[in-house]
């Protein structure tokens, strides 16, 4: 039962989770699951990973926190290796993914000012999702995160998601934009995958009208989808990327790098943190990445990929429940005709851990290092759940 003093934004919880340790999750009735969520892509190396672990430690031991008026050692190293994984120029750290938008968002501005736009617009897309504070739901094009929070923040532009015609048409109605925000792979949005030039062609148009080219790699970032950084894909260089999640394997820590454009926008007393940038969240970004750097786990997030979508498409390919299989790397998603909410729970009761977001799509982001025997687990669970979800839905009509 849950405490009445935590706010219930989050809707009944059945399940209280005590311990992780790999790919596995342990409830307070000692019951086991498989995490095929991995933290909602957080925990790309697994719980309880060895090398995090004791560089949290050893760094909570030595200097927790320290303000952001002194030079940080942790926080240029980690600087130093997301410069050279990125090819980005430079920096600046946050607490979450939020806030790194939140920091992608005034860089927009700031360009936009340094043009003469008194009113600067940032073109988002349909069905994104770029957080929860004010400014971010705004740039989220999913009315349901908007609701009870208008009048939303001005600024943006929203448009069909993989669609460039519809960028350019905003670009001829509207003379205030001054930037593009997207996904390479719209996450909470369902596992959306664009176009493969797609990227390509913003990066063209944002060159064309001396916008900002924002990518938001919250979720897409650090290994996930094969490349340390999904626009890599691409073979494009954005003005911005931000990302966070998989970034501290659990630790809250965020990251908004900029080049081109966006380069020296910021100066100093125009953006700061508190907490963003300290030791502890740095030393735990450190090891993740050394790890993940050590063991080729973005390739192993590709080959792992192509494992499960070879399956599901074999299996589950013409399933009449199905209506498409999406993903790239360790991002999969399993559309499904009808709404299917239920199988977060229904998943639970088996033993794994998943999600459904856009209210129809099974969505699994494992560790990147979950084996092949521990993914054919998973493989059998979805399908018995999508086999049971059709059943049923079937019975009912």
């Amino acid at each position: 039962m849950a405490s009445p003093a935590v706010m219930n934004n989050y809707g009944a919880r059945s399940t209280t989770l005590v311990r992780g340790d790999g790919c596995y999750l342990w409830d307070d009735q000692q019951r086991r699951y498989l995490d095929a969520l991995a933290g909602i892509a957080v925990c790309g190396l697994g719980h309880s990973h060895p090398e995090v672990a004791a560089a949290i430690a050893d760094q909570a031991g030595t200097l927790l926190h320290c303000s952001n008026y002194f030079n940080i050692p942790k926080q240029e190293q980690l600087a130093d290796k997301l410069q050279a994984l990125s090819g980005m120029s430079n920096m600046v750290f946050g607490n979450s993914g939020a806030e790194a938008n939140e920091a992608a968002i005034k860089l927009a501005r700031l360009h936009g000012h340094r043009n003469g736009i008194a009113n600067p617009t940032v073109v988002v897309a349909n069905q994104s999702f770029h957080g929860r504070t004010l400014a971010t739901l705004s740039a989220t094009g999913n009315p349901k995160v908007h609701a009870g929070f208008e009048p939303l923040v001005s600024g943006f532009c929203r448009v069909a998601y993989n669609d460039i015609a519809a960028i350019e048409a905003a670009a001829a109605a509207n003379p205030d934009i001054c930037a593009v925000m997207v996904e390479p792979i719209q996450g909470e949005g369902g596992i959306r995958v664009p176009d493969k030039d797609y990227l390509q062609k913003i990066r063209a148009l944002c060159d064309s009208h001396d916008w900002l080219m924002i990518c938001d790699e919250i979720q897409t970032g650090n290994g996930r989808t094969g490349r340390y950084f999904a626009y890599q894909h691409s073979a494009i260089l954005p003005d911005v990327v931000t990302t966070a999640k998989g970034l501290g394997n659990g630790m809250p820590i965020g990251v908004c790098l900029v080049a081109g454009r966006a380069d020296g926008l910021m100066q100093p007393g125009s953006h700061g943190t508190t907490f963003g940038g300290n030791p502890l969240a740095c030393a735990a970004a450190l090891a993740t990445i050394n790890v993940i750097e050590r063991d080729q786990l973005a390739a192993r997030a590709a080959e792992l990929g192509l494992y499960f979508a070879s399956a599901f498409c074999e299996q589950i390919g013409s399933h009449p429940a199905v209506k498409e299989i999406r993903g790239v790397g360790l991002m999969i998603g399993i559309e499904l005709h009808r709404d299917c909410g239920e199988l977060f729970q229904w998943a639970l009761e088996a033993g794994v851990v998943l999600n459904v977001t856009a209210g129809n799509t099974i969505r699994l982001l494992p560790a990147l290092t979950m084996s092949n025997a521990q993914a054919d687990q998973v493989i059998a669970a979805v399908i018995a759940l999508i086999d049971q979800h059709h059943a049923q839905t079937a019975q009912a009509d």
